[in-house]
């Protein structure tokens, strides 16, 4: 599963178990509610295989089921524990021994425990469990079994990761329980059914067709999927491979609206297969392969053989942006190879969904580069884990192995130390180990686990065996087991180094002590990298070889931060241009890491900025630019300051655009390729954004007005959002008035959500508050509230209007998907800098949410701001005399 970090498998979904309705507690004779299992059921009974029966109309509100569930009871039992959350159970019943009996279903707790009360107690042996029963489906909300109405026709899709498919059927919805799943489907003759296994037959049932599959491999319940509506498709097949010798069926689902949207992922889709096949030297493991699009989704989800993504990561075309067709690759590489590593050999329990999580986002950036060199996928591992180690260095927070006991805690796993840090630390491993033993290592962990279940240590095993070097897998124990950032701190010393290492601390801040074994890796120049495993809190290192400055993280790889005595820093910035893409992202973060711990002054950052403005990677070009932008934000630049702030922003940025060329109109730049076309887009947003470049504002504006007047041509299409961001900032509430309603009488669903979203950024509080009081229309969709709350609380100027109308409203949100917000993406909240707005998330919000469960995102947003407003009382007067100083 991969979430977009907005974008970074489990995506934030805006509702589950903490959203739900909570059902009555069971009676005073029955047992306490402290007395109920909070996370593993009890190991009573095991299920073999399900049979599930489904009607489905998506324009109906409700669905029903018929589950059949063959177990074996492991010891004599009246009642045993199983799930089902908010399902009207009409009929249930048991058999054993060859008798029927009726019994009692009956859900205890908000997350869908239940038990079934056999009403006699049963012998040990084989049951069948027979359930018949009506849900709903949730509407516009990306959770269990949900539905979506585009252009006036229904579809339905299934979110069920992570213990979201109790909500659509009963069973043991746990990732250790792996059985066949045998599906079939009734729904409208007009209407399409997917699920995981191809279709075998079809039957009119009625005015209905009924769609049946053929059973599954063994799956948990988490990777089954059901998919119904008046879908469109493109199929093909994937031809054979050395591992493979049949062709393997490829389909590409989208709604009505994407039609003309469906080949670059028919014809992208089976070269990413290959790839893996190659990798894991080992056939596709399911007979056939669904690629489906869904409007809502916010990441994508790796369901056996029916991959579900939101229709912006999977309908690209060769006419899309570098940027989107970066995340096909990424994405889809990512989903595909958990159909190896997750679907095929799937986590024993959620602890070890970090393995899963993080070998599939390295295999995502991996295979995804092989697939495009061009693109340089790659480079947003390293940078997703430099992301992480914002997180990983408060003192609030995780080890990416973690103890789940409670389904209250599951959802915090799926987490950027999962996705980020897990993938920078496995490639870490890898890149230390050699990648021909690190792929042994991977190959031989399928061999051992065919269908089955596996934990970290069985995956450490099937490493250690191909690596034959125990240091290795301690150092990969040393990063997973605890959690924290290392900082190496390297000093001269007679002819070499002194490397040192410690947990790295915000300033203010006291981390436990920690001590890693830190797989080091320098280099000079062009010489070969020189690695050590530094294994004690002070290392002696002879000097690296090669002519250059020293880069103590060659090749970018390694989870964590360096600093540098002044003359090594001012080398390695000096030379930043030559460095690789990961060296640069390296460089960048050290420098800012020890910049936000007090050490390094602004100066440094500024001086950085103007030399890596010439790197050739873009995206490294215009990060030190995006990061200044966030010191006016935090409120480090005083008033005084500003005007030299905006302009040393622009002194850095604007000759490059300059080169480039800044005309807005569509088509002025046709003959670019689409990363020029790209970084002209972000330079002329920089420029005007935190340069405050007037000339450019009007021009966007001007061309704002012109393309909504009617012609087309006024405004490329990938300056629209941000032509609309200025003009809503300048204008307020009348010019947002105009794009909204433009936005909500389109059907073009890109046009809405770029023009909606634009309004979101405007920064401009009366707009925030015009936009706040459009949500409160209840007919406005869940989940497109929770969008408009998470661009109004990450922009400064709409920050405070949304936060204190959500403080109002708590009740409202909660319970339409609101509660999860809070307990999902806490995250939301930590652009603020101030302590005021700590306390009061502490005292106003943060209770609710740990009576619920689910707080960690929101205590770690928390210390965020309180680190931030540290750091701004002890640091702003300095920071804005420097900035001043550069301008005199």
């Amino acid at each position: 599963m991969r979430p977009l970090l907005l974008l970074s498998c489990a995506f934030l979904t805006l509702a589950s178990a903490q959203a739900q309705t909570a059902p009555e507690l069971p009676s005073a004779e029955a047992a306490t509610e402290q007395a109920l299992p909070t996370g593993r059921l009890p190991d009573t009974v095991t299920p073999t295989a399900y049979r599930l029966d489904f009607t489905i109309l998506p324009e109906s509100p409700t669905f029903s089921g018929h589950t059949e569930i063959d177990a074996t009871l492991n010891a004599a039992a009246r009642t045993i524990y199983l799930h089902g959350r908010d399902l009207e159970v009409e009929r249930a019943t048991v058999t054993a021994g060859g008798q029927s009996y009726p019994v009692t279903f009956e859900q205890r707790n908000p997350f869908g425990l239940a038990t079934v009360d056999f009403g006699r107690e049963l012998p040990p042996g084989r049951i069948t469990l027979t359930f018949d029963y009506e849900g709903k489906l949730q509407e516009d909300v990306p959770s269990g079994l949900y539905r979506v109405k585009v252009e006036d026709e229904w579809y339905s899709w299934t979110q069920f990761q992570s213990i979201d498919a109790r909500s659509a059927f009963p069973g043991f919805d746990e990732p250790g329980y792996k059985t066949p799943f045998t599906v079939s489907i009734a729904t409208a003759p007009d209407n399409l059914a997917v699920s995981n296994a191809p279709e075998v037959r079809s039957e009119t049932e009625g005015n209905m067709v009924r769609h049946h599959f053929a059973p599954t491999p063994p799956l948990p319940t988490y990777l089954v999927a059901l998919v119904t509506g008046p879908f469109v498709t493109a199929e093909a097949v994937i031809p054979p491979t050395p591992q493979r010798a049949e062709p393997l069926p490829l389909r590409i689902v989208g709604t009505k609206p994407n039609a003309d949207r469906l080949r670059y992922a028919l014809e992208e889709t089976g070269p990413i297969v290959a790839l893996l096949e190659s990798y894991f030297d080992q056939a596709f493991p399911f007979p056939k392969l669904d690629q489906i699009g869904s409007p809502i989704m916010p990441g994508a989800m790796e369901n056996a053989g029916a991959d579900i993504y939101g229709d912006d990561i999977l309908f690209v075309t060769e006419d899309s942006s570098k940027e989107d067709k970066q995340a096909f690759g990424m994405i889809v590489a990512h989903e595909l190879s958990h159909q190896w590593f997750g679907d095929y050999a799937t986590p024993a329990w959620w602890d070890d969904i970090w393995l899963n999580e993080s070998f599939a986002n390295w295999m995502g950036y991996r295979i995804g580069d092989e697939w495009r060199p061009e693109l340089d996928i790659g480079t947003g591992a390293l940078a997703e884990g430099f992301e992480a180690m914002e997180l990983d260095s408060l003192t609030v927070g995780r080890p990416i192995h973690e103890r789940v006991t409670s389904d209250a805690d599951i959802d915090s796993t799926f987490d950027q130390i999962t996705y980020g840090k897990g993938g920078q630390v496995v490639a870490m491993i890898a890149a230390y180990l050699g990648d021909e033993k690190f792929r042994e290592g991977v190959r031989l962990h399928m061999e051992r686990h065919p269908y089955g279940t596996a934990a970290t240590d069985d995956f450490f095993d099937s490493l250690a065996t191909a690596a034959d070097d125990p240091r290795v897998l301690a150092s990969l124990r040393s990063f997973v087991d605890q959690q924290g950032v290392p900082l190496v701190t390297l000093t001269r010393r007679d002819g070499g180094w002194t490397a040192t290492q410690s947990p790295y601390a915000h300033l203010g801040t006291t981390p436990e002590p920690r001590q890693w074994i830190v797989p080091l890796c320098m280099q000079r120049g062009a010489a070969t990298r020189e690695c050590v495993l530094l294994d004690q809190p002070s290392v002696a290192i002879a000097d690296v070889s090669g002519a250059g400055p020293l880069m103590p993280n060659a090749g970018g790889q390694g989870y964590y931060r360096f600093a540098l005595p002044q003359a090594e820093w001012d080398a390695l910035i000096a030379a930043a241009p030559s460095l690789s893409s990961g060296e640069a992202i390296a460089l960048i973060d050290s420098l800012w890491a020890g910049f936000r711990a007090g050490n390094v002054p602004v100066e440094k950052l500024v001086a950085a900025a103007r030399v890596l403005a010439r790197h050739p990677d873009a995206e490294i070009a215009l990060d030190s630019g995006n990061r200044l932008a966030a010191l006016e934000e935090d409120g480090l630049i005083s008033e005084a300051a500003l005007p030299a702030f905006r302009a040393t922003v622009a002194s850095i940025y604007r000759p490059f655009l300059d080169e480039l060329g800044s005309d807005v109109r569509a088509g002025a730049y046709a003959e670019d390729n689409a990363a020029r076309r790209d970084l002209r887009s972000a330079l002329i947003e920089l420029t005007a954004d935190t340069g405050r470049d007037a000339e450019l504002r009007e021009s966007l504006t001007a061309a704002a007005d012109a393309y909504l007047a009617g012609d087309a041509d006024a405004l490329d299409p990938a300056m629209r959002g941000a032509a609309f961001r200025y003009a809503a900032a300048d204008r307020g509430v009348p010019f947002a008035m105009q794009v909204a309603q433009r936005a909500m009488s389109s059907s073009d669903a890109a046009f809405q959500q770029m023009a909606m979203g634009a309004l979101m950024q405007s920064g401009n509080p009366d707009v925030g508050r015009f936009l706040l009081g459009l949500l409160s229309n209840e007919a406005v969709p869940a989940g497109q509230r929770m969008f408009a709350l998470y661009g109004l609380l990450g922009s400064a100027g709409t920050r405070d209007v949304a936060f204190d109308f959500l403080a109002e409203n708590f009740e409202t949100f909660s319970g339409g998907g609101g509660g999860i917000f809070f307990a999902r993406a806490g995250q939301a909240f930590a652009g603020f800098c101030s302590a005021e707005r700590a306390t009061a998330l502490e005292e106003r919000v943060l209770p609710i949410l740990e009576q619920a469960g689910g707080s960690l995102s929101l205590r770690r947003a928390i210390e965020q701001i309180r680190n931030c407003a540290t750091f701004k009382q002890a640091k702003a007067e300095d920071v804005s005399a420097a900035f001043l100083a550069m301008q005199r």
